[in-house]
């Protein structure tokens, strides 16, 4: 055998050296065991706040119609109808800039601190809405305060979903963080019952002229009280494992550089520049979905009653029938992306949509309570595989220091430009086309991104976050992550 010379004897000791560096060796004290008492009151405080939020935007897209005679001139129902969702959107546009704003001071600050303020100021926005007079006794002040009040909406909800799926993230054991992760979505569906399922009471109790004059403030005045619960929960927590780790709270040596450079690391800047290509992967996975998601929970009301000639309480029936299967079904979802991958079923779910969007919409075109059913629960069954998966897949594209800050940025951003504005441009595009299968090519052409999207990103199941040590449920894990690690080569 050939004598190795000095230059390769130092080439290889280089080399082995940068090994070392790259790889450092797992240290117990390194691996976060977690309390799962701990665990279920962070899921839970987080999913609450999610609910809130969606309870808000569901109210709002199943009252879309009163709310455009109460608040603007009378006249044509479309120009209403069209009013009412265009203020729907404005606060998407405001969200990006909630995102920008606490996103970066949830990676500086803690988790906690930013969503217990958020959580404030969404439960104010919503109450007050409930509080404004019509447009016939305010004239012009109404449609502003509403507005105003969306805006407020808005702003709060930028911080709200990147701050929560990261609590929950950082909180559950790598194994399950798809099973917690699913409760976050548990909570968006429970929102959207909880809404619809209080306007259909409503509209069976009381006239439409009872309805129009105040009943439709009554499920913006619950917000108060459910705002008081959520804040309760929040303020009980303490800050996740992961950012106690990072702040320098029993932080190994390893993770000293990331604590050291949170501050810079999180800058807006940084941001856009160092981690761009995980910021396009997310935006295109949170178009795609919340476009399926908005047309079918927020927007499918309107299209049975307004395209279709579907009662409201009809549509609102059989969609509420379809959300509470999802509720049955979506942290089975989120065992499944445990075990089988993230991947596995996001692709399941984005295939859905694109090959059953057009025949769940020309079955419920069809009309008939079967019909209509059936076609929704096509739908509802690819978006459930998304719902229970997403809120797992999305914190782990991004390393700890900047999670908060770069998703609350993608996920506004993208929710702003497709997902807020999905009643809106499918309305607008029924209007221009002539035919109401309009949400089923806008769904199709959503899905076909998002497909690419899933194509493009790594598998994070039953891995550590990055940025972060492993976690685990009990020490024995703890033990055989160290043995396992130290028994490498």
């Amino acid at each position: 055998m050939r004598k190795e010379t000095a230059a390769v004897r130092r080439h290889r000791a280089l080399f082995r050296a940068s090994e070392e560096r790259r790889r450092p060796e797992l240290r117990r004290a390194d691996i976060t065991v977690t309390d799962d008492a701990a665990v279920r009151r962070a899921t839970k405080a987080a999913a609450l706040g999610n609910a809130m939020e969606w309870y808000d935007f569901g109210i709002y897209s199943y009252l879309a119609s009163t709310i455009g005679k109460v608040f603007f001139p009378s006249g044509n129902d479309t120009a209403q109808l069209l009013s009412s969702f265009a203020t729907f959107a404005v606060a998407f546009l405001v969200r990006p800039v909630g995102g920008m704003v606490f996103g970066p001071l949830g990676d500086r600050l803690g988790r906690k601190r930013i969503l217990s303020i958020t959580m404030i100021m969404m439960a104010v926005g919503t109450f007050a809405i409930g509080l404004i007079p019509p447009h016939s006794a305010i004239g012009l002040w109404a449609p502003a305060l509403l507005i105003l009040f969306r805006l407020v909406q808005g702003f709060s909800t930028g911080g709200e979903y990147g701050g929560a799926s990261t609590f929950i993230a950082e909180y559950a054991p790598d194994k399950r963080r798809g099973f917690f992760g699913s409760f976050l979505e548990f909570g968006t569906l429970a929102g959207y019952v909880g809404a619809s399922g209080l306007v259909v009471v409503l509209s069976g109790v009381l006239s439409e002229d009872q309805m129009l004059h105040w009943g439709w403030r009554v499920p913006f005045l619950v917000a108060a009280p459910l705002g008081f619960i959520g804040l309760y929960l929040r303020l009980r927590l303490d800050e996740t494992p992961a950012f106690r780790k990072l702040e320098g709270a029993g932080v190994p040596e390893s993770g000293a550089a990331d604590a050291v450079e949170t501050s810079a690391a999180s800058d807006l800047g940084k941001i856009f520049t160092r981690y761009w290509r995980p910021l396009v992967l997310c935006l295109a996975l949170v178009a795609a979905y919340n476009i399926t998601d908005y047309m079918l929970l927020s927007y499918m009301p309107t299209y049975l009653s307004d395209e279709l000639g579907y009662g409201t309480d009809h549509g609102l029936l059989i969609l509420l029938l379809v959300m509470v299967l999802q509720m049955g079904v979506i942290n089975q979802v989120g065992r499944l992306s445990d075990r089988f991958g993230r991947k596995p079923l996001l692709m399941t779910g984005m295939l859905g949509f694109l090959f059953l969007s057009l025949p769940s919409f020309l079955l419920i075109r069809q009309g008939g309570v079967a019909l209509v059913t059936l076609g929704l629960l096509l739908m509802g069954l690819s978006l459930v595989a998304l719902l229970g998966t997403m809120s797992a897949a999305l914190p782990a594209i991004f390393p700890t220091h900047v999670r908060y800050g770069s998703l609350s940025v993608a996920y506004n951003v993208s929710t702003s430009v497709f997902g807020g504005t999905t009643p809106l441009v499918i309305t607008a595009l029924i209007s221009a086309f002539g035919t109401n299968l309009m949400p089923a090519y806008y769904a199709t052409a959503a899905a076909a991104v998002g497909v690419a999207a899933v194509l493009c990103m790594r598998e994070t199941a039953n891995k550590p976050l990055a940025g972060s040590p492993p976690c685990v449920e009990t020490q024995e894990e703890a033990a055989e992550l160290v043995a396992a690690d130290s028994a490498r080569p």
